[in-house]
This record gives structure tokens, sequence and C-alpha cells, in this order.
């Protein structure tokens, strides 16, 4: 049986954390967890895709308003684990996604994606998404 769900205990949070690590391979289990804490305390949210009580794909995401898109859900992070991939985890949770973003009211649901993940590239073309612009970062540090 396959179940999404917030991870709201820190046990939860800890057990998204192999699967996000495979995205995010700097951080740490407990900088995670810190992390996790402090972006929730600011209204991200972890969510979390489970079959037979094991986590097979997790996203992290927040519920935003701006003048260029009006309300909108930003998907700041989607993984499925990588020995899983292609099994329709991550389709299963990115359609989460999108019903979560209708369910609040939302216009538009945006992601960026780093330039060099071409098969995730391909994952968000095939679900209807459009390359609508570059995202420019200035390290500061």
């Amino acid at each position: 049986m396959v179940r999404i769900a917030l991870a709201q205990t820190d046990a939860d949070v800890l057990r998204c954390f192999p699967i996000m690590a495979q995205l995010r391979p700097r951080l740490t289990g407990e900088e995670f967890l810190g992390r996790i804490r402090r972006q929730q305390e600011a209204g991200c949210h972890l969510a979390f895709l489970e079959e037979a009580h094991e986590i097979r794909s997790v996203a992290t995401y927040r519920l935003l308003e701006n003048l260029a898109w009006g309300r909108f859900l930003y998907v700041d992070d989607l993984v499925t684990a990588e020995a899983v991939r292609s099994r329709g985890w991550g389709q299963q949770l990115f359609e989460w996604l999108v019903g979560e973003a209708r369910n609040q009211g939302c216009d538009q649901l945006h992601l960026d994606s780093g330039v060099q993940r071409f098969g995730a590239h391909r994952f968000y073309l095939r679900r209807g998404m459009d390359i609508t612009c570059h995202h420019f970062a200035l390290k500061l540090r």
C-alpha cells in the first residue's frame, strides 16, 4: 500500500534523510534535521511517499505568493531513491504535489532543477511542465 504523508516527527524527518541525501549529499543527518525543522517553522513542508514501510520518494515544498505568479506551490526538492527510480514513485508524489497546489488555491506550481539533471528535466517535461526562465544565483560565501 502506498502512503503519502507529511513528516512531522524527528523520526519521520530522519527516515527521509537517506533519500534526500542522494540529491543533497553534502548534508549530514543532523544538519538535515536542523534545516528541515527551521524551514518548517518558516512554512516549508517535507512530504514522503512510502510503500511497504519503505520511503521511496521525498519532496520539500512551500506555499508562496508573488506578483509574477500569484499564489503558487514551490518545490524545493523532489527525489526518488535511486534504486527504485522509473517505477512511478516520483510521478505519484509529483501528482500529489499538483493536487496539494490545487487544494491550497494555487495558480501555479514551480520548481528549479540543476542544469546538469537531464533525467529530471525529461521527467518534468513529461509531466507537462514548461521551462519558463533562467534562475541566476550569486554566492555570497
